[in-house]
């Protein structure tokens, strides 16, 4: 199955470090992260890679030809949200199931394999935490996602979306009928939740933990648990 690895992004929250590097590659135990996600894809079979990239792209072609990783590389021109970057993946994905994973996080190669569900469903990676107003609070329905509130003031649900989908082409049209959020930006969430009202969305809990490299805060307890995913 193909993968599309979301990149691009600036990485404010990682700052002053991210003012010299993208934040894919800012380094856990001395090794840019951006690598042991992609280590991962390929231990779970994803033989055909994409990644989106943007800001300070040059050193993430860098990283791809110094490592020999074979990947095709799609550049996303301006900062218009996740939703903008899978649809930069449509000439990569045509009309095939892929996956879509944040490049700033990183999952257990069982956890990676679990969402190679070749179907006509979409797929979403959740997983149950303490602090559910620092992700998108999945409604959940038994397996069917019913909708996602992102960083919701108010309690939603502790089960969040983990950034790791399984999508279909349906992803396409949907994203082309949600409207820009108020940062002006086209988020994929809204339009999974659009597939999510129309009972093309299923849920999959993740069997291991996972790690979200959010802010420089979260490096030390990456490097921590890192090695127990890999």
């Amino acid at each position: 199955m193909k993968a599309v690895i979301l990149a691009a992004g600036k990485g404010t929250r990682m700052l002053p470090l991210t003012e010299s590097m993208p934040k894919v590659l800012v380094p856990v135990n001395g090794r840019p992260f951006l690598a042991y996600l992609i280590d991962n894809l390929r231990k779970a079979g994803y033989d055909e890679l994409a990644i989106v990239v943007g800001y300070k792209k040059e050193m993430i072609i860098d990283f791809l030809k110094q490592n020999h990783i074979k990947a095709t590389v799609i550049t996303q021109p301006s900062q218009l949200g996740t939703g903008h970057a899978v649809r930069m993946a449509i000439p990569f994905v045509k009309q095939d199931n892929f996956v879509v994973v944040g490049g700033d996080n990183l999952w257990s190669v069982r956890d990676l394999k679990a969402m190679q569900n070749d179907d006509e469903f979409c797929y979403i990676g959740v997983k149950d935490v303490p602090n559910p107003e620092k992700y998108g609070a999945c409604i959940v329905n038994g397996h069917d996602l019913i909708g996602i509130v992102e960083k919701p003031k108010q309690f939603v649900s502790n089960t969040v979306n983990t950034g790791l989908l399984k999508l279909t082409a349906d992803i396409f049209p949907a994203l082309n009928g949600i409207p820009k959020s108020a940062t002006g930006e086209y988020y994929l969430t809204d339009a999974v939740t659009v597939l999510a009202q129309r009972h093309k969305v299923r849920v999959v809990k993740l069997q291991d933990d996972w790690l979200d490299l959010g802010c420089r805060q979260d490096i030390p307890g990456a490097e921590s648990k890192i090695g127990q995913l890999m």
